[in-house]
Formats: C-alpha cells, structure tokens, sequence
C-alpha cells in the first residue's frame, strides 16, 4: 500500500472523525485493499471482500464523505482486519 492509502486509513480511523475526506481517497483504499466492487443498482455500490460487504450510496468522488459514512468504512476496515 502506498504512503497516501495509508495517510487515508489513519484519517478514517482519526477522533475526532473527520467528514471532509474525499469519497475518492475512501474508494482508492479500498480497491487497494484488493476489494471487489459491485454496482448494485438504486445508486448504489458495494465494496465487498472475505465474505463482508459494504454498501454505500455512491456519493461524487469529488465530496467529501460525510461522518457517518467514514465510520461506516471503519467498521468494514475493523471486521476485514485492516484497522491500523
């Protein structure tokens, strides 16, 4: 993984929680993490990988994700053991 993919998983994990990451930063890490992507319809899309899933709406890769969405990609980096 590259020094950025990393700067972006330390950001996600950061506390306070940080809502001004670009969705863009988000969705590279997880395809460097070697996560499928799936469409799934309704503006949807999954990252999904070991059996796990995560499904967000796909927001503009220019904005910023919203809080709840990076804790959202937190817990799916916990539970695919990728927390730092």
């Amino acid at each position: 993984m590259i020094a950025k993919h990393e700067k972006t998983r330390a950001a996600i994990f950061a506390d306070p929680v940080d809502g001004s990451l670009k969705w863009s930063r988000i969705e590279s890490l997880l395809v460097a993490l070697r996560c499928a992507v799936a469409e799934c319809g309704d503006a949807k899309v999954a990252f999904v990988r070991d059996g796990r899933a995560l499904q967000v709406h796909c927001p503009d890769p220019d904005s910023e994700a919203l809080r709840y969405r990076v804790l959202e990609v937190r817990e799916f980096l916990k539970e695919i053991g990728e927390a730092p």
